[in-house]
């Protein structure tokens, strides 16, 4: 122990403020004792790693208007591959904090917009930012290998370097 009664090596976590920008810096140890950290600034609560989820009534107000861009993670309770990339999805919450908003959206809970952004298959992730999206979903065995642009024209994957959505056949 150091002086005082601190701990010589703390692991402090950068997190940056979705509110107003600022970086803040908070010990990993209290949110793990499950404190909720605020911005120093602004006073805003601060992401800690989940996910925020949205729903067919909040996607316009918690997406859509949102000032920053935003990962919409499309997933299903019952699907394996979306749970197998949740960890990273939580990491990137902390990670991305401040610069890009995190939410998640039950494709089965929320089937209007699901169906709006034509969501085949999941898990996708789709990117909005200033009224345009880009998404990805998970490539399978069976992708045949097509982007979708968003006026529906196909290409073959690689074709040019526009984000497009990945088609599975």
């Amino acid at each position: 122990m150091a002086a005082g009664g601190l701990a010589e090596s703390m692991e402090t976590l950068m997190i940056g403020c979705p509110a107003c920008g600022a970086t803040n810096q908070v010990p990993a140890d209290k949110i793990a004792r499950g404190l909720a950290p605020v911005c120093g600034k602004c006073r805003a609560p601060l992401p800690t790693g989940q996910p925020q989820p949205v729903t067919d009534a909040s996607f316009a107000q918690d997406v859509e208007r949102s000032p920053v861009p935003v990962l919409v993670d499309a997933w299903a309770p019952w699907c394996g591959p979306c749970h197998m990339i949740a960890p990273v999805i939580d990491q990137l919450v902390t990670e991305l904090a401040g610069r890009v908003r995190v939410v998640k959206l039950n494709v089965d809970d929320n089937p209007r917009t699901a169906a709006r952004f034509d969501l085949r298959s999941i898990p996708t992730l789709l990117v909005l930012a200033r009224s345009t999206a880009w998404s990805a979903s998970s490539p399978s065995r069976r992708s045949c290998g097509v982007w979708r642009g968003p006026s529906g024209e196909g290409r073959r994957a690689g074709e040019d370097g526009n984000p497009k959505t990945w088609e599975t056949c």
